[in-house]
């Protein structure tokens, strides 16, 4: 099969100092010396000038390295081209490249699918690979590199092996039972149950991996003119939300991303709780409501001028996933008093209460703390580490396996229970992508962008 050279800007398209465009698939080296003359020795890099093989013109001096294939990230033959930054001169190498017969722009994602063809990474490491990329909190990136360790791939592999370890017996014992004792013993069928339990076990981690990925939702919810979108703001640092004296100036739902602490939280302004005079305000309601009932954690800001009255539309939301928010608190005499009162106001007990101001930043910092805290509380399991499973994909399939170990535990035929092993087995096998995974793999690498 002839595989094209494929090539790329690997680096940001933006103006900058280096520029790297990288080249990859038999023949890589060769369509480099048309350009840049021999190559260095294997991961060490040249100074070359870079020329157009058609008009000999000069487009650049920088560097070449070079890395043969397997021992490179494709597992093929693999050239990284180190220029200056400006557009122009990565304008004119592209357009060089792409004039070479038999090399073509790749697509995205299209270096890491060839590594993992080439049996470099499992496709844990491929979406952690991804992730990494995409990462935008320190706590974001340690799951990421957790990942891409391949702590989890080598997990699922070790419990597919004992699965097929004892499905080979299961197989083995249709027939052959009474000529072979250890199939006749059994004894194999005591590693099914206890490779469920330790499924079971990971995927009791409250899915704290996928909510780091996506970050901690938070909503802010309240009454109209109470301050949530001031408080937005002052929480972003930025004008973020439209701030007016008159009620109901939020009607749709407003998101922030924050990195707080290291882990990632949206922020989600929402319309006052109140009886809607339009439909506008009907749906802005509406969607206040959804979001509150996906949010992670609900803050619900009242007025601490409110002298301890709690209207019934934010009663109603307040639960022991909530801190209560009295805000304006530069307007009270006494801060802590009007907080008490506006907590015994309430037939359920928050979470947290406190009272700050989102005008003058009073209290601002004892209400991100308390955020941080259940940040690392829904993110982290109690030693601050983050979970294994990080993607819906994962946790699919190991529910799937773990069904199908529950069957092959009630199974009354031998066949019946082989199959379910099977099953159990295929399931942990499209996890590291050791099995038919076709359908899933454009998905997967469409996220990279083009260079990786």
């Amino acid at each position: 099969m002839n595989i094209p050279i494929i090539f790329a800007l690997a680096s940001g398209g933006a103006r900058a100092a280096i520029a790297v465009v990288r080249l990859s698939g038999p023949g890589a080296g060769a369509a480099v010396r048309a350009l840049a003359g021999p190559l260095p020795p294997p991961r060490l890099a040249r100074l070359v000038k870079f020329r157009d093989p058609e008009s000999k013109e000069i487009l650049d001096r920088g560097l070449v390295v070079w890395f043969p294939g397997p021992s490179s990230f494709t597992g093929e033959d693999m050239v990284e081209l180190h220029l200056h930054g400006g557009r122009a001169v990565v304008a004119g190498i592209v357009a060089a490249l792409g004039r070479m017969q038999g090399l073509r722009a790749a697509e995205p994602g299209e270096f890491t699918r060839r590594a993992f063809d080439n049996g470099k990474f499992d496709l844990t490491e491929v979406e952690a690979m991804a992730d990494l990329i995409d990462s935008e909190t320190q706590s974001q990136r340690r799951q990421a590199l957790r990942q891409l360790s391949g702590e989890f791939g080598r997990l699922v592999e070790s419990w597919r092996a004992r699965l097929l370890k004892a499905l080979a017996y299961a197989e083995a014992g249709i027939d052959f039972a009474e000529d072979d004792p250890a199939v006749a013993a059994g004894d194999w069928r005591d590693d099914v149950p206890a490779v469920g339990r330790e499924i079971a076990q990971v995927l009791a981690d409250g899915q704290r991996g996928e909510r780091l990925r996506d970050g901690l939702m938070v909503a802010i919810l309240g009454p109209p003119n109470a301050g949530k979108s001031s408080l937005l703001n002052r929480l972003a640092g930025r004008e973020a939300a439209i701030v007016a004296a008159s009620a109901g100036t939020t009607r749709d739902v407003i998101e922030v991303h924050l990195d707080l602490g290291g882990y990632p939280v949206i922020l989600a302004d929402t319309a006052g709780l109140r009886e809607a005079g339009d439909e506008i305000e009907t749906e802005g309601v509406r969607r206040a409501l959804a979001r509150a009932g996906e949010a992670d954690l609900k803050l619900a800001v009242v007025d601490a001028q409110a002298a301890g009255e709690i209207d019934s539309a934010t009663k109603r939301i307040i639960d022991a996933a909530t801190i209560l928010v009295a805000n304006k608190r530069d307007l009270v005499a006494d801060a802590p008093e009007a907080l008490r009162g506006l907590e015994a106001a309430l037939g359920t007990a928050p979470r947290a209460a406190v009272s700050v101001s989102a005008k003058t930043g009073e209290g601002i910092a004892e209400l991100l703390a308390l955020v941080e805290r259940v940040a690392a509380t829904a993110l982290m399991d109690a030693g601050g580490e983050p979970a294994l499973i990080t993607r819906a994909r994962h946790r699919g399939a190991l529910e799937e396996c773990l069904a199908a170990l529950s069957r092959f535990e009630k199974a009354g035929e031998a066949e019946l229970g082989a199959e379910d092993l099977r099953l159990a087995a295929h399931s942990l096998g499209r996890i590291t992508g050791r099995v038919d995974v076709e359908d899933i793999l454009d998905v997967i690498f469409r996220e990279f962008c083009i260079g990786k």
